[in-house]
């Protein structure tokens, strides 16, 4: 129903106002009596055996919602009863900011890709936390933090404590995002020594809190060997518990079907969607084997079907994510990735 009838009615308007459109779709099933039980019920269960434990978290299925879709954590119960085993919310920042202006999200569907360059818009984290204390599923919630715009680098360690120290109580892990392209210099967080103290600072706080969560680090997948290697010397070193790869690439090598004129005209943002997938599972392969497997990746970028999502596995991720593919799928997508999954995992046994 969603390939053949909503998404072709969504994408007769522009991808933020479709966007929008389908938020309150989604916030009028969270306001119906029992929508959310009924909905779960018929598209949200698991098969036990699909049940899979990273990092010390039970998750009901490996196939989770990645960052940027729920900002402000207004439709994750919803998003949940879809099929998501997880969703990250965020990229939240500790001060509410409008993002860049509009328009700032483009489809280019023969791809089937999106090019953003939102900004990290969002309402803040203060209300992203009252938003999450009123969760009403079993979902597992990963909070994914970013600095303000107006901070400098210089001081960006105290905006990503900032929505630690808030967050703390309401999600289950944190994603660190230091791998967006859209806000000014904020990819030079990745080089080794702010990197290194940024993670440093978030596990300091982590380690004093009564029982420490999860933290990942969410990378670029346009980095050398080098920088990756230096990624998982320092992932190792701080001891946070894994890497989410990748995030959107500012490369535009990889688009073939739209001219150069039309994406020149897009400009400047991260392309995310199928040009991604191969460069994404490259990177998820070559930290495995780098690592000998020591931590857990969560794989996300251009996963826009189930052999996507297995490929990812096979290259040594624990987790998978979806955004794009989700956009041009809909739910079936999780679907079709968790009977994949099953197939995968039984073959494995033989």
């Amino acid at each position: 129903m969603y390939k053949h009838i909503i998404r072709p009615i969504l994408f007769r308007f522009s991808a933020e106002k479709a966007h929008n459109m389908t938020f309150l779709g989604l916030k009028i099933l969270q306001k119906i009596p029992f929508a959310l039980i009924i909905t779960k019920a018929i598209l949200g269960r698991h098969k036990k055996e699909l049940e899979t434990e990273v990092f010390g978290i039970k998750f009901p299925s490996p196939v989770g919602l990645a960052a940027g879709l729920d900002k402000d954590a207004q439709v994750y119960d919803a998003l949940n009863c879809l099929g998501f085993s997880f969703v990250e919310i965020g990229t939240v920042t500790p001060k509410a900011q409008i993002g860049n202006p509009a328009p700032r999200l483009f489809r280019l569907i023969a791809d089937r890709a999106i090019i953003n360059r939102m900004g990290f818009n969002n309402l803040g984290v203060e209300q992203m936390v009252q938003r999450l204390k009123k969760r009403r599923t079993n979902v597992i919630i990963g909070g994914n933090i970013g600095k303000n715009k107006v901070t400098p680098n210089q001081d960006a360690v105290s905006d990503y404590l900032k929505s630690f120290e808030a967050l703390y109580p309401y999600v289950d892990y944190f994603a660190v995002n230091v791998s967006s392209p859209n806000t000014p210099n904020l990819r030079a967080l990745q080089e080794k020594e702010p990197l290194t103290a940024l993670l440093s600072a978030l596990m300091t706080a982590n380690k004093a809190k009564e029982k420490a969560k999860p933290i990942l680090l969410k990378i670029a997948p346009d980095l050398t060997h080098e920088q990756i290697d230096d990624i998982i010397e320092i992932v190792e070193n701080t001891g946070i518990a894994g890497v989410i790869a990748t995030n959107t690439t500012i490369s535009r090598e990889l688009i073939f079907n739209a001219s150069e004129e039309k994406v020149e005209k897009m400009g400047a943002g991260g392309l995310s969607g199928m040009p991604l997938t191969e460069k994404s599972t490259e990177v998820i392969r070559y930290i495995h084997e780098r690592s000998g497997g020591r931590f857990p990746i969560i794989g996300v970028g251009g996963i826009m079907s189930a052999e996507d999502a297995v490929e990812k596995l096979e290259a040594g991720a624990s987790l998978v994510q979806l955004y794009t593919g989700f956009i041009y799928e809909g739910p079936s997508l999780i679907r079709r990735i968790d009977s994949a999954v099953l197939a995968y995992r039984r073959s494995k046994q033989i």
